[in-house]
């Protein structure tokens, strides 16, 4: 048996309906029903890993729903192929930007040097200021 790739398996995890588009395209977007709306069930995916599905519930997205289901819809494209790709590909970049770990921050201090410029560079920036005073004679 051949394995499978990520592609492959993300397939099989998502609801694929398709409807009207709306926009331009004249008749045709009138008649066919060529934009893609993708359900990707986020809660009850194989595919992702723990850190991954609780980033991707925690983020706050608009397309999320209560039940955890991810809704992507795609429109851009005259055909129903294309669509169904880009809204795919936009999963993928999804669950990857989900799935890298983040390194933290730990936070630092400015060195005596950068200190010291700061405040130099304060005093010579004070002196132009003063300098703009009016002139009494």
């Amino acid at each position: 048996m051949i394995p499978l790739s990520f592609m492959q398996k993300l397939e099989l995890e998502v609801e694929i309906s398709f409807t009207l588009a709306q926009g331009n395209g004249g008749q045709n977007v009138n008649k066919v029903a060529t934009a893609v709306q993708l359900r990707f069930d986020v809660v009850n995916s194989a595919l992702l890993s723990e850190h991954a599905r609780a980033t991707i519930l925690a983020s706050g997205d608009s397309r999320l729903t209560k039940e955890g289901v991810l809704v992507l819809r795609a429109q851009e494209f005259r055909t129903q192929v294309k669509n169904k790709v880009a809204a795919l590909e936009r999963l993928k970049e999804l669950i990857d930007s989900a799935s890298e770990v983040r390194k933290k921050r730990r936070p630092t201090r400015p060195s005596r040097g950068a200190k010291e410029r700061r405040l130099k560079q304060k005093t010579v920036r004070a002196t132009i200021k003063q300098g703009r005073g009016k002139v009494e004679f």
